[in-house]
């Protein structure tokens, strides 16, 4: 018989769907305007371009040690509970920073405050989702939340940077994102169930680090999931062109108003291709996630020899809408994962795929003073669709892992987590 889909309105007829992704967007839309604020207010007191992106990065950074660390509680404590009390945590130290006469030192620290508990929020959530989305209903709600979250961002630095240019005031754009916070806890406590984790078929651990440290020998102990999870971790490849936007734009003589455009290609492309792959079958998302993987870096290779504006624009497009593998992944790696496992498991995909687009830039930024932008984001085009095609034959993930798949980490599980 056909694979039915959902469709969106059966997903957003939901209500419980409705409160985590109307609270996850406008959060996030507010982290963009906090962060504009802040790469503004900064680079006013120190005038220093150093100093700013060094503020800007503790932004970012906090994750990549908070995530594995941190994930697990979302498997011990109801999850609107840890939403709640997450959000709440993140609005009080975002009011200290609204204060004009905090010091820049105090700033930083809160800065770093503020981002720690992020994974803690976004395990619970994403654990939560399928629950709140069974079955067939979760590929399209993924899907959804992927797809807008990009959007979001957009709206987020857009809208932040015309506050602050209009009022003069970065503190009001940090108010806002204090009133998100805020406004995101209200939603989750009264209109989302308790959703206690499920423990049923994991075996916990009676240490606090072995608990933690559960969901990273949980993954790297099934072939599959480790590959699903280092697909994702490729995007670290495929993110470059965001990077090397503006020196790209000098290297094919576009000017400065092109650097918009090509940073925005790619993210509009995906959130295309999100919303397309959201009506696949279970068959068809399984075989496309590899292939798709591949594709993504194919249209990169292309501006090898650094074509005009409109071409590199259509290409970049193209590899974002190809880059919705990452969906088709992340939801894979959700639904193979018990729900009792599943903050810890998140929280170290999470970890990785942060380090990898971190690593990514970093890298093609090197590569790309060496020789050119073009050769950078050819390069890591290259690496990663390579890399792709590796990860998807060695991990079988094309395959049906009902009935291909390696045994359960024994140390973890009784029972098949599928």
């Amino acid at each position: 018989m056909p694979e039915r889909t959902a469709r969106y309105r059966d997903v957003l007829a939901i209500g419980e769907f409705r409160v985590l992704w109307l609270a996850q967007i406008q959060s996030r839309m507010g982290d963009q305007f906090a962060r504009v604020a802040l790469a503004l207010l900064v680079f006013d007191r120190t005038g220093s371009a150093a100093v700013t992106a060094l503020v800007y990065a503790m932004s970012l950074l906090p994750p990549l040690i908070t995530a594995p660390l941190l994930a697990g509680i979302a498997d011990r404590h109801s999850r609107r509970t840890v939403m709640t009390v997450t959000e709440l945590v993140r609005a009080g130290l975002s009011a200290l920073m609204i204060i004009p006469a905090v010091p820049l030192p105090l700033l930083a620290l809160l800065v770093l405050l503020v981002t720690c508990p992020q994974p803690l929020f976004s395990a619970a959530r994403t654990a939560t989702t399928p629950r709140v989305l069974p079955g067939r209903l979760f590929p399209v709600g993924q899907a959804i939340m992927s797809s807008t979250d990009n959007i979001a961002q957009i709206l987020g630095f857009t809208l932040g940077g015309a506050l602050v240019a209009a009022t003069g005031s970065p503190h009001l754009a940090i108010a806002v994102n204090t009133l998100t916070f805020a406004l995101s806890a209200l939603m989750l406590r009264t209109g989302l169930g308790p959703h206690l984790p499920d423990r049923d078929g994991v075996a916990e651990e009676r240490t606090r680090s072995g608990f933690a440290l559960a969901g990273i020998r949980y993954v790297a102990g099934d072939r599959r999931l480790l590959g699903l999870a280092a697909l994702t971790w490729l995007f670290g490849c495929f993110v470059v062109p965001e990077a090397l936007a503006a020196p790209y734009a000098a290297q094919i003589g576009a000017g400065q108003a092109a650097v918009g455009w090509l940073m925005a290609a790619d993210v509009i492309g995906a959130a295309v291709g999100m919303l397309l792959v959201a009506r696949l079958g279970p068959t068809a998302r399984r075989r496309l996630t590899v292939p798709l993987t591949v594709a993504t870096g194919v249209p990169l290779v292309l501006t090898l020899t650094a074509p005009s504006l409109p071409v590199t624009v259509a290409l970049w497009a193209l590899s974002g809408l190809f880059g919705s593998y990452m969906v088709l992944a992340q939801t894979s790696f959700i639904e193979s994962v018990p729900d009792g496992m599943r903050g810890r498991a998140i929280g170290f995909a999470a970890a990785g795929l942060q380090t990898a687009q971190g690593l990514g830039m970093a890298l093609a930024g090197l590569l790309a003073s060496a020789l050119s932008p073009s050769i950078a984001v050819a390069a890591c085009g290259a690496v990663g669709a390579a890399a792709g095609l590796a990860i998807g034959l060695h991990a079988r993930i094309g395959r049906d892992p009902a009935t291909d798949r390696d045994p359960a980490p024994a140390t973890t599980t009784v029972g098949n987590p599928a």
